[in-house]
């Protein structure tokens, strides 16, 4: 349940600063989200990195669904583009593959394994999407198909980039570092508490 609560939170940085008429400037919770849904998705079926059970799978389908909507909501109500599906098949792999990595290395997460999802996954969507939007992606070519063109992609999105690095870092390190703190904070309280028990 939780894991969808955080899937709606993402989905909502996305909405709100367009129903807010506010620039986002990809700061948003939905790569941080992601990889914590990712790390949920086989949770109490037993699943591992080497099985994936069909109620994974559906879950994995069921964020990919709401996801898709939010891109054509966005596209066609916030932006007023039309919407043309070739635009978003990267787009929607990089959805999967993020939360494929959730699953695959933050089921037990530690401080390096969530700096290493979140890094991946702000690179990878800053790689994957500037090189879409050079190659047109079905959108107006915006950049010439020269090297120098793509290089002019990449430069004008490293905005897009650092505010996308920051807000997944802060949203990974939330979801992923406050629950672990709480543990901590109750373990040390039981241990206090038993240190002052009486003997005898």
């Amino acid at each position: 349940m939780l894991a969808y609560i955080v899937l709606l939170l993402a989905v909502l940085s996305r909405i709100l600063p367009h129903a807010f008429h506010a620039v986002n400037w990809n700061f948003t919770a939905v790569g941080g989200g992601l990889l914590f849904f990712g790390s949920r998705m086989g949770a109490g079926q037993g699943s591992t990195a080497r099985g994936f059970h069909w109620t994974t799978a559906a879950k994995l389908a069921s964020a990919l669904a709401v996801l898709m909507a939010t891109d054509y909501y966005l596209t066609v109500y916030a932006f007023g583009y039309p919407f043309l599906l070739r635009g978003y098949l990267v787009t929607w792999v990089w959805y999967a593959a993020v939360c494929l990595l959730g699953m695959g290395i933050l089921q037990k997460p530690s401080v390096l394994r969530v700096a290493m999802g979140t890094l991946a996954s702000a690179t990878s969507f800053f790689l994957l999407s500037n090189f879409v939007v050079w190659a047109g992606g079905g959108f107006e070519a915006m950049y010439p198909h020269s090297l120098a063109g793509l290089g002019a992609c990449y430069v004008a999105g490293l905005p897009f980039y650092r505010n996308d690095l920051v807000s997944t870092a802060i949203t990974a390190g939330a979801l992923f570092g406050l629950p672990a703190l709480a543990t901590k904070l109750v373990e040390m309280l039981h241990a206090a508490q038993s240190n002052d028990l009486p003997l005898g």
